[in-house]
Order: C-alpha cells, then sequence, then structure tokens
C-alpha cells in the first residue's frame, strides 16, 4: 500500500516545476534542454537560445493560454502546471485534444498554417516559456542543434501515440492513458508512479471518447485490482507492469 497520512488520507504532490538554470544553463528538464546540450554548456549559441525566453503567467485554470485562430507568433514551454488543447465542433461539443506537462512544448501544430488551430487552456496555475518563433527560427537556420531538436519536437506531436484509434476497450485506454503520463513525468526528472490528476474525469472522458461514467468505474475497477491507489486527484500507480500489459496494445514498443 502507498504511504499515507495517519488520517489515512494520501499524501499531496508537489507540483512540478521546471528549474530556470542560469546563465549558462538552461532548464534541465526543458523540452529545448537537449539542444542546448548537444550546442555545449557555456557557448555563446546557449545564451542565445536562452535570451529568447520570456517567462509569462501565471495562467488560472480556466484561462486561456492562446484561441483558436490566433496569430502564431511563438510556442509555449510550460514550466509549472498543465494544459489542455481543445476544439468546439459545429453544434459546440467540445473535443479534447491533449494535455501539456510541465518541460511539454504547446503550439507545435500553429507552424502552418500561422494560426493555432485549437484552444489552449489552463487546468490549474500554470507559467510559462514563451519562445517567440520567429526569432527561433532564425536561429535554428544559423544552429543546426536547434535546427535538428526542433524537427524532432515537431515530429514527436505529428506522431504522438493516439489513444483514440482502433476497437480497444475502456481499460485499455484507461491504463495507456495512465503509462504515457507516466513516461511523460519520467523524461522530464519528475516522480512516475505518483501524481496529481490536474485534468478532471470529464476531461479524460473527453479525450478517451468514454463517457465520464465510464471513466470512473474504471479508476474504481483500477483501484479495487490493485493497479492504482486513488484518492480525489491524487494518484499512486502501484502496478506499472500490469497497467503496461493491460494498455500494451495502444503504447509504442
Amino acid at each position: 500500500m502507498p504511504p499515507s497520512h495517519p488520517t489515512g488520507r494520501l499524501h499531496l504532490v508537489s507540483q512540478p516545476i521546471t528549474d530556470d538554470g542560469d546563465a549558462t544553463r538552461f532548464c534541465t528538464s526543458c523540452a529545448f534542454s537537449e539542444a542546448c546540450i548537444a550546442v555545449g554548456y557555456g557557448k555563446p549559441e546557449l545564451l542565445e537560445l536562452h535570451c529568447l525566453v520570456e517567462h509569462v503567467g501565471p495562467f488560472r485554470a480556466g484561462e486561456h493560454v492562446f484561441r483558436t485562430g490566433d496569430p502564431f507568433r511563438a510556442i509555449y514551454a510550460v514550466r509549472t502546471g498543465s494544459v489542455k488543447t481543445r476544439l468546439f465542433d459545429r453544434d459546440g461539443n467540445e473535443q479534447v485534444l491533449g494535455f501539456y506537462l510541465p518541460g511539454e512544448v504547446v503550439g507545435l501544430n500553429a507552424i502552418y498554417p500561422e494560426h493555432f488551430p485549437c484552444d489552449a487552456v489552463a487546468l490549474e496555475d500554470t507559467q510559462f516559456c514563451r519562445f517567440s518563433f520567429p526569432a527561433m527560427s532564425a536561429l535554428a537556420a544559423r544552429q543546426p542543434a536547434v535546427q535538428q531538436h526542433l524537427f524532432r519536437l515537431i515530429s514527436k506531436e505529428l506522431g504522438a501515440v493516439s489513444l483514440l484509434a482502433g476497437d480497444h476497450s475502456a481499460d485499455e485506454r484507461m491504463a495507456a492513458f495512465l503509462v504515457d503520463l507516466s513516461s511523460r513525468y519520467a523524461a522530464r526528472g519528475f516522480a512516475a508512479t505518483r501524481f496529481h490528476l490536474s485534468m478532471s474525469r470529464g476531461d479524460i472522458a473527453n479525450y478517451l471518447r468514454l463517457a465520464a461514467e465510464t471513466v470512473s468505474r474504471v479508476l474504481g475497477r483500477f483501484r479495487s485490482q490493485g493497479l492504482i491507489a486513488l484518492e480525489g486527484r491524487e494518484l499512486v500507480l502501484l502496478d506499472m507492469d500490469g497497467l503496461r500489459t493491460l494498455g500494451e496494445s495502444l503504447l509504442p514498443e
């Protein structure tokens, strides 16, 4: 069983935040840190990329970072908090497209046609590093390491694993979703098996194309099977192998 307070409640999970780096070291958990490392610590190229960053926020829960149709001028790396992207259909129904965690970049899908194709909405108090895309493009043209890493980020965005395709059960989709969150936190150096679910059950259901009641039932079933511990939005993944096996048909090999 996971550690708990004397009251039996799960410990609150501290909010992940990317570090700010310094004059010669870029944020280690940021999506662009690999590009900086590739260029080399202490070199002028690193400082030039660092100088493109503008800290913005906080955006409160429910506030828009950008809206569908806004001109595309910048991309946003999440420093702390989390974001969902969404669209509305002609009938006004919301469609959740994805969730972005600390260290991940929002807005890459706007490079073409030069306006944002969806809304980005803060799920909690959220801060960003904002990168001017024209300035970054100019730097990327001069620095192959930055250009290659930018291409990798775009490719990853386009090729992201879909938890929606195919005829998969609710259990498979939810297991894959939780394993995917875990791997994304781990990739940025954060706790991989214990985190706060900033997205609501309704948002998760919308994203996975399930009913909210189904999401609640699946999470309850996972808890009774010993796969997870869950209280409110505080989540502990107790059996990663079991979750991975359950969601393997939706996960990358």
